[in-house]
Parts: C-alpha cells; structure tokens; sequence
C-alpha cells in the first residue's frame, strides 16, 4: 500500500512512518486514506472527509455527541490538550485496543468515524441566482 502525505508548498512524499501505514491499513475498509502532515502528527482523510488523527503515536477516530458513549464505553479516551491554561478537547477518541489490530476489527469504529464526519459535514452555501436584465 502506498500512502501519499501532501504539503501545500513542497512536491508529494511517500509516507514512510510505520504506524501512519498501519493507521491507513486499518481504516481501508472507508476507501483510499490520505495522510497530511498537520502539527506534528497526521490527520488521516477518506473521500476528503478527515475521519482521524494521529498525535503522540496514537491514532484518534472522529467522534461527535451521538456517537461519544459508545467509544467510551469501550474504553476510548478523548484527544485534548493544553493551551493557554485551559484544557481544550475535539471530537476525536481512541478505538480499542483490539481494533488497531486488523482492519476487520477496526471497521465498526472505522465506520462510525465516517459517520461522523459526514455529519460534520456544513452544507455548501447556495450561490445567488443572477437575475437577467
């Protein structure tokens, strides 16, 4: 599998950081995972829809109000971090631990990622229609 990482001013590099390649095995039941650098760590996209991350060597799965007790449930802990003094947490969790160890295994969280990115998702805004004159 070839994984591509994109940075907005320099030409295309092939990924070669093990556990981003792993990361993308794992969520290749979505589709195509695309891996872009971002803050010291990866965010990880599938049909231009970011469905993870992975900071501090540990992969994070979109999540959202919904979808949350589930991953806690199952033991996932939040992505947060400190800034400013306060503690600041997206909607991203880790899976189970079994789950980073086959793509089957992953595909039920995998698929409630993707579900919550498309819910994510903002409508596009409407252009105005022209008027003829």
């Amino acid at each position: 599998m070839r994984v591509l990482v994109y940075h907005a001013r320099m030409a295309t590099k092939p990924i070669t950081d093990p556990f981003v390649l792993h990361a993308c095995e794992l969520l290749s039941c979505l589709g195509p995972c695309k891996a872009t650098r971002m803050f010291g760590g990866y965010g990880l996209s599938v049909d231009g829809m970011n469905v993870a991350i992975i900071a501090w060597d540990t992969l994070f799965l979109k999540t959202n109000a919904e979808t949350e007790p589930q991953w806690l449930a199952a033991g996932g802990r939040p992505f947060q971090y400190e800034a400013k003094g306060k503690t600041m947490r997206l909607h991203y969790h880790t899976p189970p631990e079994d789950a980073l160890e086959s793509p089957a295994l992953m595909s039920p969280w995998a698929r409630l990622a993707l579900a919550a990115a498309v819910a994510a998702r903002k409508p596009a805004p409407q252009r105005k229609k022209s008027s003829a004159r």
